[in-house]
């Protein structure tokens, strides 16, 4: 299995450039999992009940725990939006709604290139 991993927008750099070396390097070993392993753990990517089509991918160093949002396209496309540190047992609504966003804009934009 290889997946291609993209990013829309410069959500996912903005938010990676702002971790530290070890989460960086921890984020990296998980998206190379995504890419190359068939049948990826929940642990690392599940889908986000009740969002049509939304993952997460879930990242924990220490005692933090990281999410991004992300879909797949086409099946071996995976496209990455927003990603933030968890701070709480609940996802942040607002973080899902910028995702759910973020996902409507980039098949907008994709349809519109191929129109």
């Amino acid at each position: 299995m290889n997946r291609q991993i993209l990013f829309h927008g410069d959500y996912f750099t903005d938010f990676y450039k702002e971790l530290d070396l070890k989460v960086k390097e921890k984020v990296k070993h998980v998206l190379e999992l995504i890419k190359q392993v068939d049948r990826v753990p929940e642990k690392f990517l599940a889908p986000m009940t009740g969002y049509d089509g939304l993952f997460e991918v879930k990242i924990e160093y220490q005692s933090n725990i990281y999410r991004i949002f992300c879909c797949f396209d086409e099946g071996k496309l995976i496209i990455l939006f927003n990603g933030f540190q968890k701070k709480t047992q609940k996802t942040p609504k607002n973080e899902i709604e910028k995702a759910m966003r973020l996902k409507k804009e980039y098949f907008e934009l994709k349809k519109q290139r191929h129109d």
